[in-house]
């Protein structure tokens, strides 16, 4: 009797143990290839957060919203109270990312961790530090949605997205005029300045993942035979229409138009969803630095901004730029259900070359005129 339930104690030993020890082996079988690679793989979150009681600080550059640092802060540190002073600072527009770029490129960049828009965004991923993010988060040593990270580099993830709207002025043009096609856009009535349309064209580069780049850039020659009014700048034009000096907008963002759309009075700004819904899934590059002096603080906080209150709160105060991959952001809820033309990660090292050709095909021999 006593050796029956020894040998049944031991049986549930053992197939207690046999799940911890196919994960361990997975585990360093996936650390292996990492290194292989030349990327550093960490196995288990206990390390990460180990290492970074030992840095306890943080530098952050970013193209964020300031009003989202304190709550960002605040998250962060409310989870891992030993970070004790964290900087974060604001990067905005292209030159500032230009200018940040050389000080990394001479070795004089301060950062841990760098968030950038994808315009400028491919000529800091060289520079970025060679963590294996995508394959940490396959393991679950982070908790991230493994989409957001770069499929093939795996140091790099995403955290922002941005849906493409059509605005339009109710008082100069009823809804059931305002096109339903992206297509419809190229109908008579609408030509000789009938709509505006910015000439910096990151709105419409999505439709090239539905499209193709030809018929995208057919559509965009067509568009300047439209005759339209030509701006510059996504808000700058979506004001434009709000303030009802034209009726229709060919393009802007989510955020910019639910933005200004709070500062209407009249009621009369508002939008139409067109499909395919031109999706970046992910609008900008973040991973740490190579010369980060704190980068297991730098993990955390990724892994921190793809979590569920940290994309509430970019959506709160940024406001509306949270990842269409977080399943409760204002951007996932927008396009549920609608066909998306989706710009991911397959066409982010292109989304340069893609924006220069549209604009070509606009009549603008370069972006900046």
């Amino acid at each position: 009797m006593q050796t029956n339930i020894v040998a049944f104690v031991l049986l549930l030993l053992t197939l207690l143990a046999t799940p911890v020890l196919a994960a361990t082996a997975d585990l360093l079988k996936a650390k292996k290839e990492a290194e292989a690679k030349g990327y550093i793989f960490l196995t288990s979150h206990d390390e990460i957060v180990g290492m970074a009681k030992k840095e306890g600080k943080l530098r952050v550059d970013n193209r964020l919203n300031p009003p989202n640092y304190k709550p960002l802060i605040s998250g962060f540190k409310e989870k891992y109270p030993f970070v004790t002073d964290i900087s974060v600072e604001e990067l905005q527009g292209q030159e500032a990312f230009r200018r940040y770029l050389l000080e990394i490129k001479a070795g004089q960049a301060k950062g841990d961790v760098v968030l950038v828009s994808l315009s400028v965004g491919g000529e800091y991923m060289p520079h970025m530090k060679k963590y294996d993010i995508l394959g940490m988060a396959n393991h679950s040593v982070l908790k991230i949605d493994p989409r957001m990270i770069h499929p093939v580099r795996r140091n790099v993830m995403g955290v922002l997205s941005t849906v493409t709207l059509v605005p339009y002025n109710k008082k100069l043009i009823s809804e059931d005029k305002v096109p339903a096609k992206w297509e419809e856009f190229l109908k008579p009535e609408f030509k000789g300045k009938k709509f505006v349309v910015n000439i910096s064209p990151s709105d419409v580069v999505p439709l090239v993942s539905a499209w193709s780049l030809e018929k995208t850039l057919d559509f965009c020659r067509k568009i300047a035979a439209q005759q339209p009014v030509w701006g510059s700048g996504s808000t700058s034009t979506t004001a434009v229409i709000l303030s009802g000096e034209y009726p229709l907008l060919l393009s802007s963002t989510h955020n910019i138009v639910k933005r200004l759309m709070m500062k209407d009075p009249t009621g009369n700004f508002s939008y139409k969803i067109v499909e395919p819904v031109p999706t970046k899934i992910v609008d900008d590059a973040t991973g740490v630095l190579d010369t980060a002096d704190h980068p297991h603080v730098a993990l955390l906080w990724l892994e921190f901004l793809a979590s569920p209150e940290a994309q509430e709160i970019i959506d709160k105060y940024d406001p509306l730029s949270a990842s269409v991959l977080s399943p409760n952001s204002a951007a996932a809820q927008l396009v549920r259900g609608k066909n998306l033309s989706a710009l991911d990660w397959t066409y982010v090292d292109r989304f340069i070359e893609y924006r220069d050709k549209i604009i070509e095909a606009y009549g603008f021999p370069k972006a900046d005129k």
